[in-house]
C-alpha cells in the first residue's frame, strides 16, 4: 500500500521528481554538504531508496544497488529478513513501545539477559552482567562515559574524572562522545563545548611516522605512559578495538588492545570498548575484543544490536561497578539518566531475533567465509596504481587511495576523489560510501560468493575509471 498522501504521482519518475524537490525543501541531511546536494553535478542526482530484499537496495526510479554498507554499518542479516519481519510485527500484537523507567517489559529482560550470556567471558577478567539500554552508539558512549565518571565520585574517588582516547577516534556526536573523539574535520568546531581529554596517537600503520615495523611498540608505549603517569586522574580509557571505523577503516596492530587493556587493570583505569560499528560479527567475532581475549570494564554496543531494523543501544557493565550506585533512596546515589523509549520492546525484539539467527544460520562462519573471498578479490585492487593500503578485518574494509603511492600523497580534500569512485561505483550497481579519500566497503554477514565477486570487480573498475581516466 502506498504511504504517499492522495494526488501524488503514480509513474516512477514524476513520483521521484516530486519526492526530490520535497525533501530539497524540508531534508536536511547528517554529514551531508547540503549546497551540492541541493545543486548537484552531473550524474550525482539524488538517490531516494523506497525498498530493499536481502543485500540489495530498490530506488524511486528502479535501480538496484548491492548494500555494500549495510545502510551505514547497521544491517548485519540483509534486509526484509522474514525472523526479524515476524518477531517486529508478533510485538506490535503486544505493545509498540512503554517506559522502562520504573517498569519493565518482556523483550528488555529478555534481551539483557541474552547480551549478558553473549558478553565476552574470560577467566580473571572483569564479567559483564548488567545492561543500560539507549537508542543509539552516541548516546551507548555518553553513558559509559557517565557511569565511569560517577563510579568513581560514588567510590571516594572524585580526582579520577579525566578520559583517554585515541586520535582519530570517532565515538558520536553527542557533546560527551564528541569531546571523546579526535576527528578534527567532524569536531573542531565544538571545541568550546567539549571536556578536556587525554589524547594517544592512533596505531596507524599504513601513516605511522617511524614505519609499520614500530607502530605497535611506539604507539602501546605512548598509551602506556600516560596510564602509568596520570592513572591517579584517570577514570577510564576508551577506544574502538581492533578497527577505528569512521577515521578511514584503521586497523590496529594485533597485540595493541590487549596492551591496553592490562595497563589499565594494572593501574585501576576502567577500559570502556566501543563496539558501535565492531560489534555483532563484522571484524570475524561476535565482538572484536574476543580476538584479543581482553573483557572490558563497559562495553558499547549499537548499530548492528537490532539486525539493522531500529535505533537501540546497549551499555554493558561490571556488577562492581553497578553496586557503587545501590544505596538508600535519600543517599541520591542513582544514575540520573534515560532515553524515552530506552530498552524499547519492537527494537529489543528484532534485536532478540538477530541473535537466534546467528546461531540458527552459523552466521559467524558465514561472515567469515565471505571475508576470506573479499580478501582474495582485494589483492587485485591493491595492486592498482592509486591504492596506498588495502586493510580489512573481517567484513571492515577501508581502501586508501593516495595521488602518489610512492610517496603516499593524499589527494585534495576538494577533489573528492573517494566521492568520485562512488559514483562510478553506483554505475556499476553497488552502493558505497566514503571516508575522504578511503573507500569503506562493510557489507552484511549474509553477503553471497556471487554478490562479493560482484562488490570488488565493480570497485576495483570504479577506482581505475576515476583515478587512472
Amino acid at each position: 500500500m502506498s504511504t504517499e498522501p492522495p494526488g501524488a504521482p503514480e509513474d516512477s519518475q514524476s513520483r521521484h521528481d516530486w519526492l526530490t524537490s520535497l525533501d530539497r525543501a524540508h531534508v536536511w541531511h547528517p554529514f551531508t554538504q547540503m549546497q551540492t546536494w541541493l545543486e548537484p553535478l552531473p550524474g550525482d542526482e539524488p538517490v531516494i531508496i523506497d525498498q530493499a530484499r536481502g543485500c540489495w537496495l530498490f530506488d524511486t526510479k528502479g535501480r538496484k544497488y548491492l548494500d555494500a554498507i549495510s545502510s551505514l554499518w547497521v544491517n548485519v542479516h540483509g534486509h526484509r529478513k522474514p525472523e526479524i519481519d515476524r518477531a517486529i510485527k508478533l510485538q506490535l500484537e503486544y505493545v509498540g513501545h512503554t517506559t522502562l523507567l520504573g517498569l519493565a517489559s518482556p523483550p528488555s529482560i529478555e534481551l539483557a539477559a541474552q547480551l549478558v550470556q553473549r558478553a565476552p567471558r574470560f577467566e580473571g577478567q572483569p564479567v559483564l552482567n548488567k545492561v543500560f539500554y539507549s537508542d543509539s552508539g552516541s548516546t551507548a558512549v555518553e553513558v559509559a562515559l557517565k557511569i565511569a565518571f560517577q563510579h568513581w565520585r560514588l567510590r571516594g574517588k572524585p580526582k579520577k574524572a579525566k578520559f583517554v582516547a585515541l586520535g582519530e577516534a570517532y565515538h558520536g556526536d553527542t557533546i560527551g562522545a564528541v569531546s571523546v573523539g579526535g576527528m578534527d574535520i567532524f569536531h573542531q568546531i565544538f571545541h568550546p563545548l567539549l571536556f578536556d581529554v587525554l589524547r594517544v596517537p592512533t596505531p596507524y600503520v599504513y601513516r605511522w611516522p617511524t614505519g609499520a615495523r614500530h607502530c605497535l611498540e611506539a604507539s602501546a608505549l605512548a598509551a602506556e605512559a600516560i596510564i602509568a603517569g596520570r592513572h591517579e586522574e584517570i577514570a577510564a580509557f576508551i577506544l574502538a578495538p581492533l578497527v577505528q571505523g569512521a577515521a578511514g577503516i584503521i586497523t590496529h596492530p594485533p597485540g595493541y588492545l590487549r596492551r591496553i587493556a592490562k595497563a589499565c587493570r594494572d593501574y585501576g583505569v576502567l577500559l570502556v570498548c566501543d563496539e558501535v560499528a565492531t560489534g555483532f560479527g563484522r571484524t570475524g567475532s561476535l565482538f572484536a575484543c574476543e580476538q584479543e581475549r581482553v573483557v572490558p570494564d563497559i562495553l558499547c554496543l549499537a548499530k548492528g544490536l537490532s539486525g539493522g531494523y531500529l535505533p537501540l543501544a546497549a551499555t554493558l557493565v561490571t556488577d562492581e561497578i553497578y553496586e557503587s550506585f545501590l544505596g538508600p533512596f535519600e543517599s541520591k546515589r542513582t544514575f540520573f539518566h534515560g532515553h524515552s523509549y530506552t530498552g524499547n520492546p519492537l527494537g529489543c525484539a528484532a534485536a532478540l531475533a538477530s541473535l537466534r539467527i546467528f546461531d540458527e544460520e552459523n552466521a559467524l562462519e558465514h561472515g567469515w567465509q565471505m571475508a576470506q573471498r573479499l580478501e582474495k578479490g582485494l589483492k587485485e585492487i591493491a595492486k592498482l596504481e592509486h591504492v596506498g593500503d588495502v586493510r580489512q578485518r573481517g567484513l571492515m574494509i577501508g581502501i586508501e587511495l593516495v595521488k602518489d603511492r610512492r610517496s603516499k600523497e593524499e589527494y585534495p580534500y576538494e577533489d573528492r576523489i573517494g566521492h568520485r569512485v562512488c559514483l562510478a561505483g553506483r554505475k556499476r550497481e553497488i552502493m558505497l560510501r566514503p571516508l575522504g579519500s578511503v573507500i569503506v566497503i562493510l557489507p552484511p554477514l549474509s553477503i553471497n560468493a556471487a554478490e562479493v565477486d560482484l562488490l570488488t570487480e565493480a570497485v576495483r573498475d570504479s577506482i581505475r575509471e576515476v583515478t587512472e581516466g
